[in-house]
């Protein structure tokens, strides 16, 4: 079974060697590495050029930001399964690929996701916080809970069912997309109850209050769109649902 990772980065040059790094190093075989670039100006091309030859496929071309950038690369995908490891993440270990094809081989599973550590910008040994993740139900997303969505897994065919990233939102389209996929079109899935990715700190949605405001109207929007009934609490709920984050950090 083959699985596609995709990247998509631009002016990534502090950290995407690592991401790459992190996806040649796993143990799994049948794995299309696709990395989707912006048009970068610093050495990230360059970097790119030393992996060319185990790297299945690479564009570099304008974009209008990351969720155009992860269509693109959805679009080039051939893999039976998809995920996305940003430029600044990597996997946790050399297993988690195996553990993801492990669950996905399931007939009933149409997609999985895991636990993420977030790490130190410039030190990723260093845990700042936890995400502990959980068994599905169709009651979390209404208490402010979703999945990590670095480490979110999905066959190939449910985008093409269901729809890619909608590039009307500028942070929450990973948060619409689970949402859409999960709550409204009620997917299979299975939580792995293992950390699978380690992301950097300073994420687009997680910078300040300003834009973990924006995040949070762009989630009563996504809740809009796919015709489903939000609680008011939601929206107070999910920032509040990161608390734990930091107890789990320090366990």
């Amino acid at each position: 079974m083959k699985i596609s990772i995709i990247t998509v980065c631009f002016n990534s040059a502090a950290t995407i060697e690592d991401t790459i790094k992190s996806v040649l190093s796993q143990d799994y075989s049948d794995i299309e590495y696709i990395v989707v670039d912006g048009k970068s100006t610093d050495p990230t091309l360059e970097i790119l050029a030393k992996y060319r030859d185990r790297i299945s496929r690479h564009i570099s071309e304008p974009d209008s930001g990351i969720y155009d950038a992860m269509n693109k690369g959805i679009n080039l995908a051939s893999g039976s399964i998809i995920g996305f490891l940003n430029s600044d993440d990597i996997y946790a270990n050399k297993e988690v690929i195996s553990k993801v094809a492990q669950v996905m081989q399931t007939k009933d599973i149409d997609c999985c996701y895991g636990d993420l550590e977030y790490v130190a910008e410039n030190n990723p040994n260093k845990i700042v916080r936890r995400w502990k993740s959980q068994p599905y139900h169709d009651s979390l997303f209404r208490k402010g809970w979703h999945p990590p969505h670095p480490t979110f897994f999905v066959k190939r065919s449910a985008y093409y069912t269901y729809g890619v990233f909608d590039l009307s939102y500028n942070i929450g389209a990973d948060y619409e997309l689970m949402l859409r996929f999960l709550q409204r079109y009620n997917l299979r899935t299975k939580y792995i109850p293992n950390i699978l990715v380690k992301m950097r700190c300073g994420g687009i949605s997680n910078r300040n209050l300003y834009q973990i405001i924006k995040a949070n109207i762009e989630c009563y929007r996504a809740w809009k769109k796919n015709d489903l009934k939000m609680s008011p609490l939601t929206i107070i709920r999910k920032p509040f649902s990161k608390i734990s984050q930091f107890v789990y950090a320090k366990s």
